[in-house]
């Protein structure tokens, strides 16, 4: 397969892609933060497009009071249904003793026909009596599912982090949410850490402080990816309509902490509470799942999940979720295996490791992403690897995700480019 690499952006200051989603449904645009780091979330003011035809630049939003301590703004991605962006937001009372942090953002959409007007997507309440349907923390990594309806993403509770610095048995741990659209209204507060938001918020992984080795208990929820288009097939030929696939921290029967592969079955109404169990959580408890969620491990491996961050992919039907780890020569390959449980299979034999997140393409044929300090896709059915770009320098390579346009006919990926002295990370495309 043929593509030709072409360089998008060359202003002098980042252009940093999130992990997936970043093409409008049109494939015109391609939406990025201009961050020059991974870890600079916090430091960044602005979200910007770019058009992929004739390499124009709109800018969509920009921070007020932007410090080193926050707001900060960033993994953006565009919805697959229409031209709204969906990013990362801090708090927007950010400062020396309350900078950004992993509980302190928020989801912010912009529509791009009306930029720099902020849409506060869930909602946040960070004083008693708490809200259903709001949270308590921050919201981070946002994915559209497949119609474009709901929106899947990690948490970090902030009323359990302020809990655990006065109880050495709390923990603030990471765990996976979703939203769905019905506006939630909190109590208005003058600090800005509280806000309304335009969607109804539940959590939808349980963890616990103490999993028991060899359980199917989880310390952590993470990485979530939406489980095709329209959920995935199950064994007896009904269908789950909404479903996540997500990493979980178990402990083995050593005690030793390895991630496996685990699934949340989500019911279409997230609004309903268990008995004894409020969505919105208490001043001494996380929020809990709502009713109808069931969570189930799929995977029972020896080393668990293992290689550089990333998010669990599937395929548009559903019924192959792809993760990464070590093969028998210790290399990190693709692995996958269905959300009904069952075997796992190999997908990618490659000699060298997979260095970022994976992507599979519309048409579910390949999996893209970057290795051997290059682009590479791979067939998933026949596992034969191409190489799309030459091998570069460790200071030139390709790094991050390489994303799929919505046709299946770009790739879009980061380098870092020298420009006046400095290196930018500046957006490049890969085109039939």
């Amino acid at each position: 397969m043929h593509f030709t690499e072409t360089q998008l952006t060359n202003d002098s200051y980042g252009h940093f892609l999130n992990s997936t989603q970043v093409f409008s449904p049109d494939d015109e645009w391609i939406v990025y933060d201009t961050r020059n780091d991974d870890s600079g979330i916090g430091l960044t003011g602005s979200i910007e497009m770019v058009n992929t035809k004739t390499g124009e630049v709109k800018h969509l939003y920009r921070t007020h009071n932007q410090t080193v301590y926050g707001p900060g703004v960033g993994a953006a991605t565009f919805s697959p249904a229409d031209h709204t962006v969906l990013f990362i937001h801090g708090i927007r009372n950010a400062s020396q003793n309350n900078p950004y942090g992993f509980t302190r953002r928020t989801g912010v959409a912009i529509h791009t026909t009306n930029p720099f007007e902020p849409v506060f997507m869930d909602a946040r309440n960070i004083v008693p009596p708490f809200t259903p349907g709001a949270l308590r923390g921050g919201t981070h990594a946002h994915s559209w599912s497949g119609d474009g309806k709901w929106i899947s993403f990690t948490y970090n509770d902030y009323i359990m982090e302020q809990l655990a610095k006065m109880d050495s048995t709390v923990k603030d741990l990471r765990t996976i949410a979703v939203m769905m659209p019905q506006k939630v209204t909190v109590p208005g507060d003058s600090t800005m850490e509280n806000n309304n938001g335009e969607y109804f918020s539940a959590v939808v992984a349980k963890v616990t402080e103490n999993p028991k080795p060899g359980s199917d208990e989880i310390e952590k929820a993470f990485d979530e990816g939406w489980i095709g288009r329209k959920g995935y097939q199950r064994p007896d030929g009904s269908w789950q309509h909404r479903a996540i696939a997500f990493q979980g921290n178990v402990h083995d029967e050593k005690n030793e902490i390895i991630a496996e592969v685990f699934v949340a079955d989500i019911p279409d109404n997230i609004t309903r509470a268990s008995a004894g169990s409020p969505l919105e959580g208490t001043d001494h408890s996380r929020p809990n799942p709502p009713q109808g969620v069931t969570q189930r491990r799929i995977t029972y491996t020896q080393h668990g999940i293992q290689g550089p961050r990333h998010w669990l992919r599937t395929t548009s039907d559903g019924a192959l979720i792809l993760f990464m780890a070590k093969d028998s020569k210790g290399i990190i390959q693709v692995f996958g295996v269905s959300p009904n449980g069952g075997r796992i299979s190999q997908i990618t034999f490659n000699d060298f490791s997979i260095l970022g997140p994976i992507n599979i393409s519309p048409d579910d044929a390949y999996v893209s992403y970057v290795a051997d300090n290059s682009v590479y896709i791979t067939h998933i059915k026949t596992h034969l690897s191409e190489r799309l770009t030459p091998r570069s320098s460790d200071e030139d390579a390709p790094f991050g995700a390489v994303i799929w346009s919505n046709k299946g006919e770009t790739l879009a990926f980061n380098r870092r480019v020298k420009q006046d002295g400095q290196k930018y990370i500046q957006l490049f495309l890969l085109k039939k």
